[in-house]
């Protein structure tokens, strides 16, 4: 799998960065592909997801509160943007500190389960980002990858290949 993480222009908000991720040839990053899925069948939830977006992006930065933590496993930074009571949808990411997410993909949770692993789709979105935030972690571990000063971009070699 190759893939490159992207800065989302459409967030330009100085309290935390907004980042995506294009994979292999995919026209489309993770979240555009998230946010096609579900716009017919879930318009609102989309809306509201997008607003809380905003909002994390311009006012709060990426509080804990806003997201379903340890959802990858301890200490790579997947969790879940909280959904509300009624909602049905679950939008993976992964998350630094409150100035960094990167929105993958998820999908429709049904209320009758109570793990994502009960749900195929899911349980690949989730899968793909642990992937995604090893790969990270070792970038940043060897350097490639950083944090701007102000700790609120990343910075550096942000294009995987498939070899790695």
């Amino acid at each position: 799998m190759k893939f490159e993480i992207i800065k989302l222009k459409e967030f330009n908000g100085n309290k935390c960065s907004v980042y995506s991720i294009f994979v292999d040839d995919e026209q489309r990053t993770l979240f555009d592909r998230f946010l096609e899925e579900n716009s017919i069948l879930f318009k609102h939830e989309i809306s509201d997801l997008v607003l809380r977006i905003q909002s994390i992006n311009k006012k709060f930065g990426a509080r804990q509160s806003f997201f379903k933590m340890d959802e990858g496993i301890p200490g790579d930074g997947v969790c879940a943007l909280f959904d509300l009571p009624n909602s049905n949808l679950r939008l993976y990411c992964i998350r630094y500190g409150n100035s960094i997410i990167i929105l993958g993909g998820g999908g429709q949770k049904p209320k009758t389960i109570s793990a994502f692993q009960e749900n195929e789709k899911l349980t690949e979105e989730n899968y793909l980002l642990r992937t995604v935030s090893q790969k990270i972690t070792s970038r940043i571990k060897d350097h490639e990858i950083f944090f701007s000063s102000e700790g609120i971009e990343l910075l550096g070699e942000l294009e995987f290949n498939e070899d790695e």
